[in-house]
């Protein structure tokens, strides 16, 4: 059993993921990496982690993960749910089944993380969780039907969940991205934003880790909007 902080990372071979990774290592993490490829593996071997293969919409690789990280590190202070992207289309012409995988990619892979984590975290007495969604959960777009819909349930699900375990010692916050460089975006994005630029993988990762820090251990249920000021509500 290790003395030092640990964390899950899922989806944390490439993107925002990696870019988590990266970030959390320098706060001196030790890290399990989950991802569908080898990346994962990549990763870990770079920064001294371990690389587990699997699928955020798969239970039973959620199980393998939680599983390899106790029985390697013996803790875990932080989970960092991250996915890929679910499937898009116009409204009424995506299929029952698409809506199912954006349910498990989206907020199942959340729910069932912390069914896994939370005894583990109430035994530790402490623990934090950030979940990776997107400003269109509050402002919902055509483009992103499936993805606005259920992460508009997953701001939900992570204030229920904050309000139930804060006396425990256990946050929630979701950190809700606008247009990042980890994809690639029309030139003509720009103009919806304020601050005029497209923003970094590097920022999202930045705000994660400040919400896994003491420094944020006032701040849980919250919905924080990293966006170069595009999203209008107040």
């Amino acid at each position: 059993m290790t003395s030092e902080k640990v964390a899950i990372v899922t989806a944390g071979g490439g993107g925002i993921g990696e870019g988590v990774c990266r970030e959390l290592k320098k706060s001196g993490y030790r890290l399990t990496i989950m991802s569908r490829s080898e990346s994962c593996e990549k990763l870990a071997e770079e920064l001294g982690g371990i690389g587990v293969r699997g699928s955020v919409a798969d239970a039973e690789d959620l199980k393998n993960v939680v599983s390899t990280t106790l029985k390697k590190f013996g803790r875990i202070d932080a989970v960092v749910n991250h996915t890929a992207h679910p499937p898009k289309g116009e409204l009424l012409e995506i299929d029952d089944e698409a809506w199912h995988v954006g349910l498990d990619v989206l907020i199942l892979n959340v729910v069932r993380m912390a069914r896994l984590v939370t005894p583990h975290m109430l035994k530790q007495g402490h623990g934090v969780w950030v979940n990776i969604s997107t400003f269109a959960a509050f402002e919902p777009e055509q483009s992103l039907p499936v993805s606005c819909t259920l992460r508009a349930g997953l701001s939900a699900f992570a204030k229920l969940y904050a309000d139930r375990y804060a006396a425990s010692n256990i946050r929630m916050n979701n950190v809700l991205p606008g247009y990042i460089d980890s994809l690639d975006h029309a030139e003509s994005t720009k103009d919806r934003i304020p601050l005029g630029r497209i923003g970094t993988v590097q920022e999202i990762a930045q705000t994660t880790r400040f919400l896994i820090s003491d420094e944020a251990g006032y701040i849980t249920g919250q919905n924080l909007i990293v966006d170069g000021g595009m999203t209008r509500h107040l």
